[in-house]
């Protein structure tokens, strides 16, 4: 039976409705990830009230220890066995908890400087924990609804288009919802808002769990082997090439987001353009990850990550010298800078499914979520890099909050937001140069474990 299931899910085709139902769901995480990633540093420093050096180590190490729970949710996720499946049953259940620390970490206490601190790291650390335990199996999911590489590349894509739509309405209109609901209070306003983002998830998370279906399943013979899964993905080599590519293209995506409220409050000194610039930015990462399906049909997936990494590192450095009143200018680069990341996502995450079939053809054992989990790992890692990198450099170069900045200050305020993410995407450029496992050899693996199911069953 688990045969003749697997066989049909190499070449199952999924209908709309279960691709939106999925895509949804990372709707709802990015009201959580889009915030994290473009106003908690600012609501840390600005708000709360915390130094950007102490921002910064608590960013780092906190995302420090939130990464290294991936591999073990990856682990339970694997193991789970439910009527639901393995991965669907966290994403009726744990959206609850997960809202309930996301407002936790944007309250304000009245503390003093040390317990701000002890706070900011135990809710935000909480905070984490209960996303890895949603996002982990949510991101597993794709690998194993189909097994054909254009249409995880498909589902992927429109995942990431509600990703990216989630990121623009957060972008354009948190600021917004947190001055009405604040009605100048700054504190209470992220506390309300954060309310309302954790009840949409909830919903959003619910719709997932609803419309999508598990269809590959591990060898039935496959014994739980904790030690040998992690083993074997770490000779898988395409995987360590992606782990790496993660983490150094988050840290280009961190930087663009977390400095983009420095870089408009205190070097354009224009903050109120900074929704729209937002808005845009998500908007072109949403169209670029649409277009995602359609290049790979023509140009290979790791060629068209070089190209479009590569346009990102040129595109960004020139950046770096648009003079701060060239606000046409700024809007552009933007723009053409985020269609280009645009497909990055769809195309990552579809060759971590990739990957995971690599491994059950080499080794005869899948571990989906294990693959998928620690491919989280990475990108947290660059997460972490990016925001806690981006707050000690807004330290070294002298940043006092809710202050006009003095020349040096703004020139790395520029730096950060424009050439240091294109740094990072040429160094991007290299890495994924690495990459082998190419359209014809999927193909073939493929063929080959569709063989191995008709045998077994």
């Amino acid at each position: 039976m688990n045969s003749k299931k697997n066989d049909s899910a190499r070449h199952f085709r999924l209908k709309w409705p279960e691709r939106l139902g999925y895509g949804v769901g990372d709707l709802g995480f990015n009201l959580y990830w889009t915030t994290i990633a473009s106003f908690l540093a600012a609501f840390y420093t600005d708000v709360f009230g915390i130094s950007a050096a102490a921002a910064g180590t608590m960013l780092f190490v906190t995302k420090i220890v939130d990464a290294c729970t991936d591999p073990a949710m990856g682990l339970i996720a694997d193991r789970t066995n439910t009527r639901f499946g393995k991965f669907r049953p966290y994403l009726l259940w744990a959206g609850i908890p997960m809202a309930a620390a996301a407002v936790l970490t944007f309250s304000t206490p009245d503390l003093g400087e040390t317990a701000k601190l002890i706070y900011a790291y135990l809710t935000y650390t909480s905070m984490m924990l209960m996303y890895t335990v949603l996002s982990t199996p949510y991101s597993s999911l794709s690998g194993v609804m189909t097994a054909s590489s254009q249409e995880r590349t498909t589902l992927i894509s429109v995942r990431f288009l509600f990703a990216f739509t989630g990121g623009a309405l957060v972008n354009k209109y948190t600021l917004p919802l947190v001055d009405y609901f604040g009605n100048g209070d700054s504190a209470a306003g992220w506390q309300a808002t954060m309310t309302l983002y954790g009840a949409l998830a909830i919903i959003l998370f619910w719709v997932t769990f609803a419309s999508s279906r598990e269809r590959i399943t591990p060898a039935p013979s496959q014994r739980s082997r904790p030690l040998q899964d992690i083993k074997d993905l770490l000779h898988n080599r395409p995987w360590l090439i992606l782990f790496l590519l993660a983490m150094i293209v988050m840290m280009t995506i961190t930087l663009r987001g977390g400095s983009a409220y420095y870089y408009f409050h205190y070097y354009v000194e224009r903050p109120e353009l900074l929704p729209d610039y937002l808005l845009w930015q998500m908007i072109a990462y949403a169209v670029g990850a649409l277009l995602a399906p359609v290049m790979t049909r023509y140009i290979d997936k790791t060629r068209l990550l070089m190209l479009l990494m590569g346009i990102v590192g040129v595109l960004s450095i020139i950046y770096y010298f648009i003079p701060k009143d060239l606000i046409w200018a700024m809007f552009t680069l933007n723009i053409l800078i985020s269609l280009a990341l645009g497909p990055k996502s769809p195309l990552t995450w579809s060759m971590y499914a990739d990957t995971a079939d690599y491994n059950e053809w080499r080794t005869g054992r899948r571990a989906t979520a294990l693959t998928f989990s620690a491919a989280t790992f990475s990108q947290k890692l660059g997460g972490a890099l990016g925001s806690a990198g981006m707050l000690w450099v807004l330290a070294a170069i002298g940043y006092v909050a809710n202050q006009a900045q003095a020349g040096a200050s703004q020139q790395g305020i520029n730096f950060l937001q424009t050439a240091a993410p294109g740094l990072f995407a040429l160094v991007a450029v290299v890495a994924v140069s690495f990459y082998s496992l190419s359209g014809e050899q999927l193909k073939s693996i493929q063929a080959d474990l569709a063989e191995r199911d008709r045998y077994r069953e």
